[in-house]
């Protein structure tokens, strides 16, 4: 098969999603999903399967993604393993669950929860929620319930989880800059789990584009993760950079605009 100039376009999205990846400690899939949706679309793939085709190659970059900003946090001190020991059983379920519940559910119930989800998280952070004194990370069967929604949301949307892991662990009183490394680190577990539940689904479907691997593209693989693996770390550099509150802030802002954007879609 020939090049298609179609896939310069990949190293772009890829070099601005690494960036809110390292910034935000997020997989990047809420900023990758509604633009390869976008790309696919023009590129005229079969309506009935872009949807699942950006779900799946979004949830395979994660995989990359996530291994380089952890590594990048991990070098600043800011990724808390015990909670992603804690933490990972409970994600790789609920995101084997997830997957296998995403044909399933409506998506605009779906869609309306999370943005409710999305919106109070992004309260909380703008606002500089200050939790308890005394308030701390569940133990096990806490941290395994937690872990399970957290993977069953972000399959369902292809995200590595930060937009529900940071607002939760800042809430158990971990500091910003360790909630946003260690959600980081907690993109791997979600993005392996996710990627090989969305390639079993499209293994044997019909019609998918040539260079498909169940429901992940690979043009689209290759070049938004190798940018992603480059600009993830300059992203967790500035993220450690600024002040507690202004990133606090950011991120609070930052969930906002997705929240917003996905309102705008229900609404259209």
């Amino acid at each position: 098969m020939s090049f298609d100039p179609w896939w310069l376009s990949y190293p772009l999205l890829g070099a601005f999603a690494g960036f809110i990846a390292g910034l935000f400690g997020v997989g990047g899939g809420l900023t990758l999903v509604p633009i390869l949706f976008m790309l696919y679309s023009a590129q005229q793939f079969p309506l009935e399967h872009v949807m699942h085709l950006a779900l799946g190659t979004s949830m395979a970059t994660i995989v990359f993604t996530s291994i380089s900003s952890m590594r990048a946090h991990h070098g600043h001190g800011a990724v808390r393993w015990e909670i992603v020991r804690g933490l990972a059983p409970g994600l790789v379920a609920g995101t084997l669950a997830g997957t296998a519940l995403a044909s399933l559910i409506p998506t605009r119930p779906l869609a309306i929860v999370f943005v409710c989800i999305v919106y109070y998280a992004s309260a909380q952070m703008m606002l500089d929620f200050k939790p308890k004194p005394h308030r701390q990370m569940p133990g096990k069967t806490g941290m395994l319930a937690a872990g399970g929604l957290i993977g069953v949301l972000s399959s369902l949307v292809s995200a590595g989880g930060g937009f529900m892991s940071i607002p939760f662990m800042v809430f158990c009183n971990v500091v910003i800059h360790q909630a946003v490394g260690t959600s980081a680190a907690l993109g791997f577990p979600i993005a392996v789990a996710g990627s090989v539940g969305y390639l079993v689904a499209g293994w044997n479907t019909a019609g998918l584009p040539a260079w498909s691997l169940g429901y992940v593209y690979l043009p689209g693989l290759v070049g938004v993760a190798a940018m992603t693996m480059l600009i993830a770390p300059l992203g967790a550099k500035t993220a450690h950079r600024l002040p507690v509150k202004q990133l606090k802030r950011a991120f609070g802002g930052f969930l906002a605009l997705l929240g917003t954007k996905m309102l705008h879609g229900l609404l259209g």
